[in-house]
């Protein structure tokens, strides 16, 4: 008996799900189910251009599970090009990367999927509006040394 599929990460959700070849009514078209997880490969490597162990990395998969996860997803997409198939983006075995914020003026924290909001940089704080903010990991600390390069504090205990 093998185990379950250990669950992907994912940063990027779409909101366009469904591909069709133009010209032919969904009611005469075959489908193939293409994951969200296959999709992210697809968009980490071919997109974006990382590095296979990149993806993995970012996945939180080993690099063969990564490599098998994208040739899986390709094989889809190129059998849905050649035979004039559709493609439906749904299910698998995944969860949302969030991104953790927290207002260093107020004391608010808050989440954001990646991939939606503003940039890092670019962040004000929903409730007081200041732009004392910093993405924060699981100790919520912000990460590296974002917070001494936007000149709030040196070493700065938070």
């Amino acid at each position: 008996m093998s185990r379950p599929p250990k669950c992907r990460r994912v940063e990027f959700m779409p909101e366009l799900t469904y591909f069709k070849p133009a010209g032919i009514p969904v009611s005469e078209l075959e489908e193939i189910q293409l994951t969200v997880e296959e999709l992210e490969a697809i968009r980490l490597k071919d997109l974006l251009g990382l590095e296979q162990e990149g993806c993995a990395e970012k996945m939180g998969v080993s690099r063969p599970t990564y490599h098998r996860i994208l040739s899986n997803a390709r094989g889809k997409v190129a059998v849905a090009l050649v035979e004039g198939k559709a493609i439906r983006v749904e299910g698998g075995h995944f969860e949302m990367v969030v991104r953790h914020f927290k207002c260093f003026k107020c004391g608010h924290l808050w989440e954001l999927p990646c991939g939606e909001g503003p940039r890092g940089s670019e962040i004000s704080c929903p409730e007081c509006r200041g732009n004392e903010v910093a993405r924060i990991n699981k100790e919520g600390r912000p990460y590296g040394c974002h917070w001494k390069k936007q000149g709030r504090g040196k070493g700065q205990d938070i």
